[in-house]
């Protein structure tokens, strides 16, 4: 029987759809936000299904003990999904290092307090497939993140860091406490609203026309919808103390995706949208004069490839086409106003 859970973080994309999730299937759930007062009608409102009196919201920030006890009061289980995200790389990486790792320890030891039996970390593919110099290669979940490599950037260093800092202290303070992690890829899907989430910038910018020739980019794909699936999976199957799961599909160039964007929408609404690919010495002197591209330049020209058999074979997780997830990513960015056409 579903019991009661914690998800953090409960006004970001992928909490907002696994809390849909959890309430569809009889988990009472507690969310935490930042700030009742500006968050509480708008999560209420996105939920709009029955359940919805099976949620309960909390202020609690991921550097303040203020109010995680009484969020994890009477919960069987956690989703920590509260990571923090910078509009810009920081000067200082411990800007976003520092509250990752503190903020996942901290909701740690309180579900411990608590006596949750069940606590699912979402990671990133940030801390699996980074700090190599193949230009071609597939991870797995036994991979790590190579934090000391020069073309780490923070937010990638953060969720390694944050990761693994959990593991540990698991390992030498969760007593009974099982452990496991979610590390998404690049998530796409319908957005709720036009507070959209950084992870569909990509499309937002190839529908928007920011990106006048596509760079030589790509990630493994992979649909919100699926990511929360996972999630609900490893909060219910029972037996998984220490496992780490990656939810990814297929992966894709950003020119791909704006053919696939082409393809299946209405031309009114692809006029803008790239058809050719930058150069990679475009890349490297726009780096020299905008921080945005200079942060992205090591990746160019990378394919990083993800084997989530794993997911599939342990817990019999499904992910939909990416063709799906960039459509139905592009529709709502659409129709909330984020992109006009």
């Amino acid at each position: 029987m579903p019991g009661t859970v914690l998800v953090t973080g409960g006004t970001g994309y992928i909490a907002g759809e696994l809390i849909r999730q959890l309430l569809a299937k009889g988990w009472t759930v507690h969310a935490t936000v930042r700030s009742k007062a500006k968050s509480e009608a708008r999560l209420r409102a996105l939920m709009g299904n029955p359940g919805e009196d099976r949620l309960k919201i909390f202020e609690a920030e991921l550097m303040s003990d203020d109010g995680w006890a009484e969020a994890n009061a009477g919960c069987t289980h956690v989703a920590h999904v509260a990571s923090p995200i910078a509009a810009a790389t920081p000067k200082d990486e411990n800007e976003m290092i520092v509250p990752a790792r503190e903020g996942t320890l901290r909701a740690l030891r309180f579900a411990k307090e608590a006596g949750v039996i069940r606590f699912v970390q979402t990671s990133s593919m940030a801390a699996v497939a980074y700090g190599r110099n193949e230009k071609e290669y597939t991870v797995d979940e036994s991979d790590w993140t190579d934090v000391t490599h020069p073309d780490v950037y923070p937010y990638v260093k953060s969720k390694t860091i944050s990761e693994r800092a959990a593991r540990d202290w698991v390992a030498e303070q969760g007593g009974d406490m099982e452990f496991v992690s979610v590390n998404p890829s690049m998530v796409l899907g319908p957005v709720d609203d036009a507070d959209f989430s950084p992870s569909v910038e990509a499309v937002r910018q190839v529908l928007a026309g920011a990106m006048p020739m596509a760079p030589d980019l790509g990630f493994a794909v992979v649909d919100t919808r699926d990511v929360a699936d996972l999630h609900v999976r490893c909060l219910e199957e029972p037996g998984l103390g220490g496992e780490r799961f990656l939810a990814a599909g297929r992966f894709l160039k950003i020119i791909e995706i704006a053919d696939i964007l082409r393809e299946r929408l209405p031309a009114a609404h692809t006029r803008k949208v790239p058809t050719k690919v930058m150069p990679n010495w475009m890349v490297s002197v726009l780096s020299l004069f905008n921080p945005g591209v200079k942060s992205i330049k090591s990746e160019v020209g990378k394919s990083r490839h993800v084997d989530a058999s794993h997911a599939k074979n342990r817990l019999g997780w499904e992910t939909r086409p990416a063709e799906e997830s960039i459509v139905d990513c592009a529709k709502s960015l659409i129709e909330h106003g984020v992109v006009k056409v």
